[in-house]
């Protein structure tokens, strides 16, 4: 398979584009604190247009998601536009095999994921964090459903972030972390589960 087309494949894996936006901007309204209440399809879709306007790293998530859908339907040069657009407004850079899933929640940029990682639903993940690769490995982390990654965060290599996993400031993560841990220092170590 060429590269093109793995990265096709896997593009066409991941969440689809409507299911992604909307998630997004539920997890985005949520982490903003704005009023919830019952939207029609109509007003979910006022509220990613509100989201965009306000916030760049939220338009320059829903940019990587367009540029996700283009690739899986096999359009040329616009999911590189796409890409490069996230990275000119937010500084947010999320490689073409990271599969997210909906509900993702950046409150601002300065985010660089790439390599076969996948983000798992209701995750958020604060600025300056890197999630990728280790020298000489081809795939990078699975981090599991609504982990919180905090400000400066590296997460590195093979690894696994399990479900409701929370990553402190500055952590350097490099082997696995358990379901409900929370994980601090460089490099990181446990200092206690869920409440």
């Amino acid at each position: 398979m060429t590269p093109a087309g793995f990265l096709r494949a896997r593009a066409r894996e991941g969440a689809g584009f409507r299911a992604g936006v909307l998630g997004d901007a539920r997890a985005a309204a949520a982490g903003l604190m704005l009023p919830k209440r019952e939207r029609s399809r109509l007003g979910e879709w006022g509220l990613v247009v509100r989201l965009c306007w306000e916030a760049d790293a939220f338009l320059a998530l829903i940019l990587v998601r367009l540029g996700s859908a283009l690739r899986a339907r096999g359009i040329p040069f616009l999911p590189t536009l796409c890409r490069r657009l996230a990275i000119t407004l937010a500084q947010v850079h999320i490689g073409a095999p990271v599969m997210l899933a909906p509900g993702i929640y950046l409150p601002h940029g300065l985010v660089v994921i790439d390599g076969l990682v996948s983000i798992g639903q209701g995750t958020s993940i604060r600025p300056f964090v890197t999630i990728g690769l280790k020298e000489g490995e081809l795939r990078g982390p699975t981090i599991g459903a609504r982990v919180m990654i905090g400000t400066g965060a590296k997460i590195l290599g093979p690894i696994t972030v399990g479900d409701g996993a929370r990553i402190g400031a500055n952590a350097v993560v490099v082997d696995d972390v358990p379901a409900g841990a929370t994980v601090v220092g460089m490099p990181a170590r446990e200092i206690g589960g869920a409440d």
